[in-house]
């Protein structure tokens, strides 16, 4: 298993949400993982807004992975969706990017942290599992690919 699954919910999967740039897709997944967490919306998108101005994390290839550290988490949860239509995120290759995993964790978490970050990366690094994410029309089939461990024993 890559572990994805004890993250991500079918539930945080979203499989075409409406944004017309970063802030609005940030305040999206906000309100998503507000839903799924104890945790107000604005508090999550604060921490996401945050993170943002460290630095971009628009990753490449189309893919962001928007992290932060809650207050009153009691574990790490991701919220994954597709965009319907790619944002500007300044990512790193300048490119718009359309698919977006989001993890918060808990305040304390952070070698969990880094791990789930490794495993996220590893998914949305690897061109088969982004065409296939790119592919899939259900929030089911997303959530299938993005817990699948087709990929989990490539180096």
């Amino acid at each position: 298993m890559t572990g994805l699954e004890a993250l991500l919910s079918p539930q945080g999967v979203v499989p075409k949400l409406k944004a017309r740039c970063k802030r609005e897709a940030l305040s999206a997944l906000a309100d998503i993982s507000a839903g799924l967490v104890d945790a107000p919306a604005e508090a999550i998108l604060t921490t996401l807004l945050e993170r943002e101005q460290l630095g971009s994390t628009g990753v490449g290839d189309g893919v962001a992975i928007p992290h932060g550290k809650v207050e009153g988490l009691n574990r790490i949860i991701g919220v994954f969706a597709r965009l319907e239509t790619p944002v500007n995120f300044d990512a790193l290759d300048d490119q718009p990017v359309d698919l977006i995993f989001l993890l918060l964790a808990p305040e304390n978490a952070t070698a969990a942290h880094l791990k789930a970050l490794a495993k996220v990366s590893r998914l949305l690094r690897d061109e088969d599992s982004r065409t296939a994410l790119r592919g899939a029309d259900t929030a089911e089939a997303l959530w299938a690919i993005a817990v699948s461990n087709r990929k989990s024993d490539a180096a």
